[in-house]
């Protein structure tokens, strides 16, 4: 059996590779959140674990990333979804759900934006989890 030759100089591609997207995402974050329709889910937070997927037009699939003007930066995400936990009360997943896909949508250089919102002690101890995911894109 042969061993597989090393790439040389010429296999190489000729230029620069061109970036054609950037995706930003923010992978189970945990908030406590006062959510539910329930009366025992007034009053009290329970905890949502949050994923969001962002894909993101960028000065730097042209440039080079070179600085953090030429992303979007995901600390910024998260602040979003704080933002919308410290609200007030939500009564449906969904709604924090849509409520996060819109705000993370007014940032003009982000094309679409996905959601994906866990609430583990949903069906507790039935299941793991309970949830929804939302898909958004630009108009």
């Amino acid at each position: 059996m042969n061993a597989p030759t090393p790439f040389t100089q010429t296999d190489a591609p000729s230029g620069p590779a061109r970036i054609t997207g950037l995706k930003v995402f923010v992978r189970a974050l945990r908030l406590d959140v006062e959510i539910g329709i329930y009366a025992h889910e007034h009053g009290r937070v329970q905890p949502l674990i949050i994923d969001v997927d962002l894909d993101v037009i960028t000065t730097g699939a042209a440039t080079g990333f070179a600085h953090i003007a030429d992303t979007l930066n995901y600390e910024l995400v998260v602040a979003k979804a704080r933002a919308v936990a410290d609200a007030g009360h939500i009564l449906l997943v969904e709604a924090f759900a849509e409520r996060l896909v819109q705000a993370c949508l007014d940032d003009p250089r982000v094309t679409r934006a996905r959601v994906r919102i866990e609430k583990p002690e949903a069906l507790a101890p039935a299941a793991e989890a309970a949830g929804v995911e939302i898909t958004a894109e630009r108009a």
